[in-house]
């Protein structure tokens, strides 16, 4: 962490912010990559928590250079997270007042059926997004998986895992406020794992159900023109 104490309108004020990747949740990343029209005090805020207002009453704004070159290293070290293939063996979460540890294992399809489904259909619509815009033949040139989408997945993938509940679609859809206090080095890697592992999802699959509609619309168009047959002298 950088450190650093401000002289304010009405005193002092400390700030401190990451200076190495491993000390930013996957909640700071995600506020910083939704934020389209963030500004240099919106990023200092949401990396250190102190709120917006508070720093706007530091008396020198060229004081907040001091963090310039702790940014300017993060955002190099993001760069580099995404062109890894090391995935953490193990990962531990905070629930309730219990820390609790669990193996990493790289298969989504050792999870329960919904969890399974819910964490494909996220990357398949992840994906499709990007082949809309890039087509079928570039999409990976440029894939680069929200941080949202991302701490959907690990939710879902993770939740059975480290509770020990069985699988509900409504908690494990919560369990992403907990996946965010994963830090982004645990989180990002595991999570471009599982995207760039499906790669067939970008097609949309047809399910049981329409396969169902087709064949009855099948037999009845069958049935239609038997009948129209054997009406005919």
């Amino acid at each position: 962490m950088i450190q650093k104490t401000f002289i304010t309108t009405h005193g002092k004020l400390r700030v401190a912010i990451p200076s190495q990747l491993n000390e930013v949740t996957l909640r700071q990343m995600i506020a910083l990559q939704d934020n389209k029209e963030l500004g240099d005090l919106d990023a200092i805020s949401i990396l250190s928590g102190v709120p917006v207002a508070e720093l706007k009453t530091v008396r020198d704004a060229n004081d907040f250079m001091a963090f310039a070159d702790a940014v300017l290293s993060l955002s190099h070290q993001i760069k580099y997270l995404y062109n890894s293939d090391e995935i953490p063996k193990k990962v531990s979460f905070e629930i309730g007042d219990k820390n609790v540890t669990v193996n990493v294992i790289s298969n989504l399809s050792v999870e329960p059926a919904g969890a399974f489904m819910a964490a494909r259909d996220v990357i398949a619509d992840e994906i499709a997004e990007h082949v809309k815009i890039y087509g079928e033949d570039n999409w990976k040139d440029y894939f680069n998986p929200s941080l949202t989408a991302c701490c959907k997945v690990l939710a879902y993938y993770f939740y059975c895992t480290a509770t020990g509940n069985v699988y509900d679609e409504y908690a494990a859809a919560a369990f992403t406020e907990t996946i965010k206090k994963l830090r982004v080095t645990e989180a990002l890697p595991i999570a471009k794992h599982f995207f760039t592992s499906y790669p067939n999802l970008s097609k949309q699959r047809t399910g049981f159900w329409h396969l169902l509609q087709q064949l009855w619309r099948s037999v009845q168009a069958s049935i239609r023109s038997r009948n129209l047959n054997t009406s005919t002298p």
